[in-house]
């Protein structure tokens, strides 16, 4: 295990060089002049060279990726170029509210999406099945925006039950007050396609050859279904679920933007709005570095799951 984890942790670094260059070039040769952005139109050429030098932009492009791996190497990105807020804190202060609301949505996801599954599969062909799968057919054919809205409207404005938009600085009258809409309105929309690959991967199970075994010994549907087809299913639920942990970092852009979250999400879409170089660059480089962990830490829980699982 150990060696595995340090051959892993080795293989992350040239891709993560590659991430760090592919990104340096995109911004130093392919995005707009950052200086021509902030200096705005009616500067001078004096003063559009002022901006160049101030942000070391006048240099040589070999030294310009130097300081560029230097930030990403301690930690310091220097300050955000449309609010002169130092990149570090302000990725620290978005992140609590992102994970606020991000980190219960995916686990009332998975945790609301991974039974209905199994029930539905274990019903296959029936009236109940065939209902759920249209459902969900249906719900994943309308658009999150529809939702967001007609959940602000009702929700908000008719009924009264939560407010629209809003945040404060106490984590529980977050959760109590502002998070609950939100959070109902992305399960409601999380829960039809996370249902409907589940019940793929248990009807998968369903068929094995393993199945008929233990019921043929004799083996209860509860111990079928929970001690065999439920924990050999969880090695392509947690890939899933891996690779939709990525996105509890950056946040829900819609989510954010429409609730008034101050989360990484909407800083990240400002950023993207106001050229906002740094900001962007942090977070592309912040996203590959949790991606890769994460990864890493999926393959680890598959030992966990199956211990027949070999990690080479």
């Amino acid at each position: 295990m150990l060696a595995y984890l340090i051959r892993r942790l080795w293989q992350m670094v040239p891709t993560l060089l590659g991430v760090v260059l592919l990104v340096f070039v995109l911004f130093k040769f392919f995005g707009s002049d950052p200086a021509v952005i902030l200096a705005g139109q009616n500067a001078t050429q004096a003063q559009i060279a002022a901006i160049r030098q101030e942000l070391g932009l006048d240099q040589p492009w070999w030294f310009q990726l130097w300081i560029f791996v230097k930030q990403i190497a301690t930690f310091d990105w220097g300050k955000s170029w449309a609010t002169s807020e130092p990149v570090a804190h302000l990725f620290a202060s978005r992140l609590p509210a992102t994970l606020t609301v991000m980190v219960p949505i995916l686990i009332l996801d998975s945790l609301l999406a991974i039974p209905v599954a199994l029930g539905v599969a274990y019903v296959r062909g029936s009236l109940t099945d065939r209902t759920i799968m249209v459902v969900t057919t249906v719900a994943l054919s309308i658009s999150f925006l529809v939702y967001v809205i007609v959940g602000q409207y009702v929700f908000g404005f008719q009924l009264g039950w939560f407010p629209v938009q809003g945040w404060s600085d106490s984590t529980w009258t977050n959760l109590v007050q502002y998070v609950p809409l939100p959070l109902l309105l992305a399960v409601a929309v999380g829960l039809a396609p996370q249902t409907r690959l589940y019940r793929t991967f248990f009807l998968d199970e369903l068929g094995q050859d393993y199945v008929r075994t233990a019921r043929a010994k004799g083996l209860g549907e509860g111990a079928v279904l929970f001690k065999h087809v439920l924990r050999n299913a969880m090695i392509p639920i947690l890939t899933n679920v891996g690779l939709a942990l990525p996105g509890i970092f950056v946040g829900s852009f819609l989510i954010e933007v429409f609730f008034s979250i101050p989360g990484l999400g909407r800083e990240v879409l400002l950023a993207v709005n106001r050229s906002d170089y740094p900001v962007i660059q942090a977070a592309t480089v912040y996203l590959a570095v949790l991606t890769m962990l994460i990864n890493l830490g999926t393959d680890l829980l598959y030992k966990l799951v199956d211990p027949r699982v070999v990690l080479k």
